[in-house]
């Protein structure tokens, strides 16, 4: 068994418009990394994002960038909730899982964004991992949609 997942959504703006709202820092930090991003996701960059509901900025390694088609990037792997639950911490693994966001445009001027996350090791840990952040990718998408559609920040103090 393989653990992997795919999550979409079509956004009613042209890809160029999405592309940069996920690859430009400031914009990313408008609306998904609620602790702010550092950094243009460019090839063979080291950016750094935070959340305000996992505190504390980690790197993301950009492996791959094709404007307005493809950002592939990986990140330290997790592998399930740390003993204290509350805090929201989750155990660092060494290893890495790898993200590839694909950016289509649509024959009506929407574009279809997919994100797909693979590399987890096969336990009960990485399984819990993995559906935390096919949690996470689905609201990055949800949080996409109504702010570049709608200037509506939907994790705006959600989360402290």
């Amino acid at each position: 068994m393989e653990l992997k997942f795919r999550v979409a959504a079509r956004i009613a703006k042209p890809v160029h418009q999405v592309f940069e709202a996920v690859a430009n820092p400031a914009q990313l930090s408008e609306y998904f990394t609620t602790g702010g991003a550092q950094g243009r996701l460019e090839t063979g960059a080291t950016v750094t994002w935070d959340f305000h509901d996992f505190p504390g900025a980690f790197p993301v390694y950009v492996i791959e960038v094709v404007a307005n088609e493809k950002i592939v990037l990986e990140w330290q792997a997790s592998e399930g909730e740390a003993p204290n639950v509350a805090d929201g911490e989750l155990t660092d693994a060494d290893y890495r899982t790898r993200v590839t966001m694909s950016f289509t445009g649509l024959d009506d001027g929407r574009t279809l964004v997919e994100i797909a996350e693979e590399g987890w090791r096969e336990n009960q840990g990485a399984l819990g991992a993995s559906y935390g952040n096919c949690q996470g990718w689905s609201q990055m998408l949800c949080a996409l949609k109504v702010w570049i559609e709608h200037g509506i920040h939907l994790r705006a103090d959600m989360y402290r």
